[in-house]
C-alpha cells in the first residue's frame, strides 16, 4: 500500500538522509529511531506530504502519492511535536472538528485515552500528558489508513501507554498502517525498525 523508493531530504543545506525504502502492507507498522538530528522528524513530514523529497519517489497503492496533496492529507492522520491543541477549548471542544470530518464519536475517543472525566475541562489546564493524550484521541477519530505518529510516548504515564498500543493495535486490526518516531519503546508488535543516523 505505501512504498518508498529512495527518498532524500535536505534541510538548508546539509543532506539529512538519503536512499530510504521500505514497503507497508495494509496492518504494518513501522518504528523509526536514530539520534537527535536524524531526520526522524522529516522523514515523518516528508511521508505527510509537508516536506518534498530532495530525491526519490512516495507511492499510495502504486501511484505517485504527493501528486494530489489534498487527496494525500485525506488518507493520512499526522501527530507532530506540537498537541496542536486550543487552550481556551475543553478537550471535547478540541476534538468536535475532525469528529465533524471523521463520523467518529468524540465521547468514545476521549475513552480510550481515558479522558471521559476531562471533558469540559479548558485545555490550558491539562498537563502536557494529558495534552499528548487528546492530541491521540484526536488522531483515534480519524479513518485515515496511515497513521504518522512523531514521538506519540511523550509525556505518557503507564495506563496511557497501554491505551496508546489499544488504538494502534486498533489501526492495524483495519488494514491501516502506523509509521511512528520514537526515542523510547513503543507498544509496537511485530514492528519494522528503520534506523536513521
Amino acid at each position: 500500500m505505501l512504498q518508498a523508493e529512495a527518498l532524500a531530504a535536505i534541510r538548508g543545506e546539509r543532506l539529512v538522509f538519503r536512499d530510504i525504502s521500505f514497503t507497508l502492507a495494509p496492518g504494518a507498522a513501522l518504528v523509526v529511531r536514530g539520534p537527535n538530528g536524524a531526520g526522524k522528524s522529516t522523514l515523518l513530514r516528508l511521508l505527510a506530504g509537508l516536506v518534498r523529497p530532495a530525491a526519490g519517489r512516495l507511492l499510495w497503492q502504486g501511484e505517485d502519492a504527493l501528486d494530489d496533496p489534498a487527496l494525500h492529507a485525506r488518507r493520512l492522520a499526522y501527530l507532530g511535536h506540537q498537541d496542536a491543541m486550543k487552550a481556551g477549548l475543553t478537550g471535547a471542544e478540541n476534538l468536535r472538528f475532525t469528529a465533524l470530518l471523521s463520523g467518529g464519536s468524540v465521547v468514545e475517543a476521549l475513552a480510550a485515552m481515558g479522558l471521559s472525566a476531562l471533558a469540559d475541562l479548558p485545555v490550558r489546564l491539562f498537563s502536557a500528558g494529558q495534552k499528548r493524550r487528546l492530541a491521540l484521541a484526536r488522531v483515534a477519530l480519524s479513518k485515515a489508513p496511515l497513521w504518522l505518529l512523531d514521538e506519540p510516548g511523550n509525556g505518557l504515564d503507564t495506563a496511557a501507554e497501554a491505551s496508546l498500543g489499544r488504538l494502534i493495535a486498533g489501526q492495524r486490526a483495519r488494514g491501516g498502517i502506523v509509521i511512528a518516531a520514537s526515542h523510547v519503546p513503543l507498544p509496537l508488535a511485530d514492528a519494522g525498525e528503520l534506523v536513521l543516523g
